[in-house]
């Protein structure tokens, strides 16, 4: 958490309050994130307009002029907001850039696995996350995907946490969308057939649609750009419900560890194995 959809939303909510404005001035507390902020870097964005803002995968991208990106990673419980310069500063707040119409652009995160950095070369920075990223999920290549999907033995999950597969599924949107496609988390790429595949990368594109449509997942810290929370845990189907019956059979969703994280399923409606065609039945002698 934040993945593709609450990170879209961030996106989406800032781009009115952002394009447009000049920083004025940029300042870091003292505690660092995953990757520190260069002080260096706060006297370089002084002046700059931005341009405009946009995501890759489940990173934030800030074109400012020069051509220069702020590019930013919310980690698990970043904030990335647009408020008043006269509003209260939170606690964790850890970069503020101050904006020309009496604004700040504040970055804050408790859990400090979150990213700032500055870019100074837009081209070479976009060339390097393109070979470091999949696709999208928005209208991605069947031919890819079957390929990239039924080309390795790991399982599933492991197969949509793979960012050079699809850039911007995470843990939640997984289960929802192996869910969708009635697909086992345990089942091995290598075992899908081309229907299969096919369900799986639709399911990912519809999942990912919805949750975007409901400002993405709060579980716990998440909001979006504008301090508004997301809706789409309302509407899981699997995710977190280990015990409850599932909404399409009522049988108990159950809870099991792939790729190194928990996977919730329908181990009813998501089989275990591979659908395999009725055996025919032998002719019997007349006599």
């Amino acid at each position: 958490m934040p993945e593709l959809p609450e990170v879209e939303t961030v996106v989406r909510d800032l781009r009115p309050l952002l394009e447009g404005r000049t920083i004025r001035a940029a300042r870091q507390s003292k505690k660092k994130l995953r990757r520190p902020w260069k002080p260096q870097w706060s006297a370089d964005v002084i002046g700059a307009r931005v341009l405009g803002l946009r995501r890759r995968g489940k990173w934030i991208l800030i074109d400012i002029d020069a051509p220069r990106v702020l590019r930013l990673h919310l980690g698990m419980s970043g904030q990335l907001t647009v408020v008043p310069k006269s509003e209260p500063e939170p606690d964790h707040l850890h970069l503020v850039f101050a904006l020309d119409n009496n604004t700040e652009l504040r970055f804050r995160d408790h859990r400090r696995f979150g990213a700032a950095e500055l870019f100074t070369d837009r081209a070479k920075l976009d060339a390097e996350m393109n070979a470091e990223l999949g696709p999208e999920p928005f209208g991605i290549s069947a031919s890819h995907f079957r390929e990239a999907a039924t080309g390795t033995k790991r399982n599933l999950k492991a197969v949509l946490l793979d960012q050079t597969v699809v850039a911007g599924v995470g843990n939640i949107y997984a289960d929802e969308a192996l869910f969708r496609a009635k697909l086992n988390p345990g089942r091995t790429g290598a075992s899908l057939t081309e229907d299969e595949c096919e369900r799986l990368r639709i399911a990912i594109e519809e999942v990912m649609t919805r949750a975007i449509e409901s400002r993405g997942s709060t579980i716990r810290d998440y909001v979006g750009g504008s301090g508004l929370r997301g809706g789409f845990q309302n509407e899981f189907a699997v995710y977190g419900r280990a015990g409850d019956p599932c909404p399409a059979c009522d049988a108990p969703i159950a809870l099991a560890r792939y790729a190194g994280r928990s996977s919730h399923y329908c181990p009813a409606c998501q089989e275990d194995s591979p659908r395999r065609p009725p055996r025919p039945r032998r002719k019997t002698k007349t006599n």
